[in-house]
């Protein structure tokens, strides 16, 4: 970071005008059934009858290998898939604080302009990509609050000042005039965050929003999707390659293999008894709280390709718990304990190693 660059400092007190979390409690937000996502124009399906649903408050993760499909899925609901890809099948459902809802599916460019940045926030990976190095951060913010929310120049300037203050930025009338190459990443990513939240939106999609900052710096960002969360019952959904941080914010999880949902359950739930072999998988080579271990654990063999559809369960070739009835037709979603699903023909006898939570954040 520049010496002469503001810095970020601990969070200050909340963000202006919170939707409070007694209206929201408890209302669905994202409802997604049944999504299957092609690429190649259309000749190969990546992502499989995937479901699951995020309410007001919540933090979902979805996690898995690269290309399992989690990225596919979160683009999916934010109608910005990459060239080639598109859904085939199935809803996302995003349903607004009065009851209506919207199937994102279906909707064509007007619509998505109405959702984003004001029922819809985004933030990803790589801020800086995000946003146009040519303009200040604070116009980047004033301007959609003008467009998108009616204020005046004065009133948007004074209201993204105020949303910087709230991310946790270090003298922020100077960073409303700084361009986005004399911040550093935390900054920009507490910018693309306020500029997220800007329109007060139902939910906030995180894509790998902390992968490339430091560790204090990632901490404090988690700390502000916690505060958005509590303060204005905004739904998250988190995708994320990292068990640790997908521990630390998210109250369920939803873990993805070859483009399928292989599990789905409260965090703690999940990671202390884990109830598909790919899930103990992952947690193996994360070494979550086993920071004595020298070698670095390895899941044998490798995925499928996309659009392969082998027999039975995806992960058999790969899984140390493997039997002859995993080849048999298409594995479904069961139940696997209260509130919690599993795709694997074993779910009733199989008792897989997880990692306590507490050991998670120690």
């Amino acid at each position: 970071m520049p010496a002469s660059s503001p810095s970020e400092r601990p969070l200050p007190g909340p963000l202006p005008e919170p939707l409070p979390v007694e209206q929201a409690a408890g209302t669905p937000v994202l409802s997604v059934q049944g999504l299957h996502i092609t690429v190649n124009g259309g000749r190969t399906e990546a992502v499989r009858d995937v479901s699951f649903s995020i309410r007001a408050g919540e933090a979902v993760g979805l996690v898995g290998e690269s290309g399992s499909g989690k990225t596919l899925t979160c683009r999916s609901v934010l109608g910005a898939l990459p060239p080639g890809a598109q859904v085939s099948a199935g809803t996302a459902t995003l349903t607004d604080r009065d009851g209506a809802g919207t199937d994102l599916t279906g909707l064509d460019r007007r619509g998505w302009e109405r959702l984003r940045g004001v029922r819809l926030g985004a933030v990803f990976q790589d801020p800086a990509s995000y946003l146009n190095p040519s303009l200040t951060v604070g116009r980047q913010l004033a301007e959609p609050l003008r467009v998108r929310c009616g204020l005046s120049r004065a009133d948007a300037r004074r209201r993204a000042v105020e949303l910087f203050t709230a991310v946790g930025l270090h003298r922020p009338e100077q960073v409303y005039h700084r361009y986005p190459h004399e911040l550093s990443g935390g900054m920009l990513q507490r910018v693309l965050i306020a500029v997220a939240v800007a329109g007060n939106p139902e939910l906030l999609v995180a894509d790998e929003a902390t992968t490339a900052l430091d560790t204090v710096v990632q901490a404090e960002v988690l700390d502000l999707l916690g505060r958005l969360r509590s303060e204005r019952g905004l739904a998250l959904l988190l995708v994320s390659h990292d068990l640790a941080v997908v521990a630390e914010v998210c109250d369920r999880i939803v873990v993805l293999y070859a483009g399928e949902v292989v599990e789905e359950g409260p965090t703690e739930d999940v990671l202390a008894a884990p109830a598909h072999p790919y899930t103990e998988a992952l947690l193996r080579v994360a070494s979550i709280g086993d920071w004595s271990r020298r070698e670095l654990a390895v899941i044998p063999g490798r995925p499928p390709e996309a659009g392969s559809t082998p027999p039975g369960c995806r992960f058999a070739d790969r899984c140390a718990h493997v039997r002859p009835e995993c080849g048999d037709g298409v594995v479904p979603l069961r139940a696997a304990g209260e509130r919690r699903r599993s795709r694997c023909v074993r779910v009733d006898d199989l008792r897989l190693s997880g990692t306590a939570l507490q050991e998670v954040s120690a």
